[in-house]
């Protein structure tokens, strides 16, 4: 699933404690990294309750930091890129197995199927924009062949997530996106955890604010409300 992508082999306002955008894409592609041959790790398989209990364990420091990348970079159709601006990155764990990568990310900046759904305007859209958080990549390790376990670990990325972006930024997120490529993917393990399908990007960059990337393919939104008047507090001058 594209920038959310399940996938097996603004001015920041009030008080939160956003880093600075370096360019308007909010991410720069890095060169592919020369990973060499390795030997994957043994197959899991079978349900999903044998692969609990689940960690999210943030990735911390250089040596993990690389290590993400390079699963990222040898097995993410996409591969790795380096968002600029506020990030989380997550090594999903059974125990000592390492099953998945996610990373979530700042949202897009403009989608209009998004903020139809929401009902914002622009001046609302600019201060609470920092209320959405996007899951930029979700990796499935291509050696994890467990049906169900996908939506499990979006179910808890759901719950840990919001707590860790505000321990890191001092925002709570009222909502969370994602954009699938539908032309690879059906987002069945978006739909399993609960995410609502609103519409189709317009087919540019997320962060396309000038209108100049036109005829990028245009992916579908997902979203999962965090609080159940996510919409009607995004809308609002004030958020709680």
């Amino acid at each position: 699933m594209s920038a959310g992508n399940c996938w097996s082999g603004s001015k920041a306002t009030g008080s939160c404690n956003f880093p600075s955008r370096v360019n308007g894409a909010g991410e720069v592609r890095e060169g592919r990294m020369d990973l060499g041959h390795k030997g994957d790790p043994t197959p899991v398989a079978g349900a999903a309750r044998e692969c609990e209990p689940l960690e999210l364990a943030l990735v911390e420091g250089p040596a993990e930091s690389r290590r993400w990348r390079e699963q990222m970079e040898r097995y993410h159709y996409l591969g790795c890129r380096v968002p600029f601006g506020a990030h989380l990155r997550y090594w999903v764990r059974n125990r000592d197995r390492e099953l998945a990568c996610l990373l979530w990310t700042s949202p897009a900046w403009k989608m209009q199927a998004r903020d139809v759904w929401i009902g914002w305007t622009d001046e609302p859209r600019r201060h609470n924009l920092q209320l959405i958080v996007n899951n930029g990549r979700f990796l499935m390790l291509p050696w994890v062949q467990v049906k169900g376990l996908a939506s499990k670990i979006l179910a808890l990325s759901a719950r840990q997530t919001p707590r860790d972006w505000e321990i890191r930024y001092g925002c709570r997120p009222l909502l969370l996106e994602t954009l699938v490529d539908p032309t690879r993917f059906r987002g069945t393990c978006y739909r399993a955890a609960n995410w609502i399908y609103i519409g189709q990007t317009a087919g540019r960059g997320r962060m396309d604010r000038e209108h100049q990337a036109h005829g990028q393919a245009v992916k579908d939104i997902y979203v999962y409300p965090l609080v159940p008047d996510a919409r009607q507090r995004l809308r609002g001058s004030l958020t709680r």
